[in-house]
């Protein structure tokens, strides 16, 4: 869609000239750095070139100086998502995409894992932007990382509230100082996202245990997490929930039923739950 159109003039100088339309099958049997030069370089045969795996890191260079194939996003793409791509071409490139172009990268087998993890990066920075819909698609499809740190960024809104109390439509949240509102179906959203995240196949446990343990997890987060099928019947997230403030009496008095003596002990010994709690959990364990 980005080439010019040819006159007529132009068409009959070149009758043999491949048509902008019909997409090679394969690459143009040519000096590859040549063609990336090509200042007429057409999206269809820049990328073709790209699905050459022995391309050199040169010849990828040159293509992404070519302004007229860079008008493409697809090649865009391509070229970031090529294996021999060098990261100083392909990183700031991706910087230019839109949100699930950078999505598509980072799960691409092709793609270089720092890339990936650059892509996640830049997906992590912008989560404040992007609109509810979208923050609850890419808790559902991004990567493993990007599920995680949605689930920090909602409980950053909840971190923020001491009290709150259901009038209405409208939940008024007690900040000290002040009262703020906010709707009641903000919030709810805000829970399906991450509710979402945690069903995310590619989340990891390292990911979940990291996330609970970090400062700006909330109670709503660990008792998530405590209540998750999945997650909570993992003895090492266990462990982690039994580390932090927020988890429940009856919770931590379930986890600590299967964690060895010793082991309970050097846990409750970096706990941040309340002294009760743990007061109980000794009783109940026999922790001496």
């Amino acid at each position: 869609m980005f080439d010019n159109e040819m006159s007529e003039g132009e068409i009959s100088k070149d009758e043999n000239a491949p048509s902008s339309t019909a997409a090679p099958t394969e690459a143009p049997p040519a000096d590859p750095l040549r063609i990336a030069a090509d200042p007429d370089l057409t999206e269809d045969f820049a990328l073709a070139l790209l699905k050459r795996a022995d391309l050199h890191p040169e010849v990828l260079e040159q293509l992404a100086k070519n302004a007229k194939a860079l008008k493409s996003r697809k090649v865009k793409i391509a070229l970031v998502s090529h294996p021999r791509t060098p990261r100083h071409v392909s990183v700031p490139l991706a910087r230019q995409f839109y949100t699930f172009d950078l999505v598509k990268i980072s799960l691409s087998p092709s793609v270089p894992a720092d890339v990936k993890v650059a892509a996640d990066d830049l997906l992590i920075s912008r989560l404040k932007t992007v609109t509810i819909g979208e923050r609850l698609t890419l808790a559902r499809r991004a990567s493993g990382r990007v599920a995680a740190a949605l689930l920090l960024d909602v409980e950053k809104m909840d971190g923020k509230i001491v009290g709150h109390q259901i009038m209405g439509d409208k939940i008024i949240a007690n900040k000290i100082g002040h009262s703020k509102m906010i709707d009641a179906e903000a919030v709810a959203c805000e829970t399906r996202i991450m509710h979402t995240a945690l069903e995310n196949p590619r989340l990891t446990e390292a990911l979940v245990i990291s996330s609970v343990l970090r400062p700006a997890a909330s109670a709503a987060l660990v008792h998530a997490v405590a209540q998750h099928e999945k997650w909570s019947c993992r003895r090492e997230i266990r462990a982690a929930l039994l580390r932090t403030e927020h988890l429940s009496l009856a919770r931590a008095l379930e986890f600590s039923q299967e964690i060895p003596v010793p082991l309970l002990r050097e846990i409750l010994a970096s706990s941040r739950l309340p002294a009760t709690i743990k007061d109980q959990l000794v009783r109940k364990n026999k922790v001496e």
